[in-house]
Parts: C-alpha cells; structure tokens; sequence
C-alpha cells in the first residue's frame, strides 16, 4: 500500500484532472496571486512529496471537497 501523502496527492489530481480546471485556476482558488498560481500548483503535484495540512486543506477547498475526502 502507498504512504499517505502519495494516496493523498494521488486523489488530488484525479480530482483536478476531472474538474476541468486549469492549474492556474486550482491555483487561485486555493489562494494564490495570479502571478504564481500556476507554477504553484504544478509544484504541488510534481515536487512536493508530503504536503502540510494547510496546503491539502486549501486544495480540498479549491475542488470543492472536504479535507477528510483526501484523506479518507
């Protein structure tokens, strides 16, 4: 079975990738200026092996889930 922050970014970007979003909306949805909304994201799913749980709690947020949902 896969750690944790690997189910949990897995989700994640199947979540996105259904969404329809761009990664520079997810982006500013999850708070992010328009400046670095993108490169913010794409850092998010490609560099970061363990988010902080503020960063799932706004990624939750932005597709419209509960954080417990990535969890789960």
């Amino acid at each position: 079975m896969k750690p944790l922050p690997e189910r949990v970014m897995a989700k994640a970007k199947a979540l996105f990738e259904k969404s329809g979003m761009t990664l520079e909306e997810l982006g500013l949805r999850m708070g992010h200026d328009a400046g670095t909304a993108r490169r913010a994201v794409w850092q998010l799913f490609n560099k970061v092996a363990d988010p902080r749980l503020s960063t799932i709690e706004a990624l939750a947020r932005a597709l419209d889930i509960q954080p417990k949902d990535l969890l789960a």
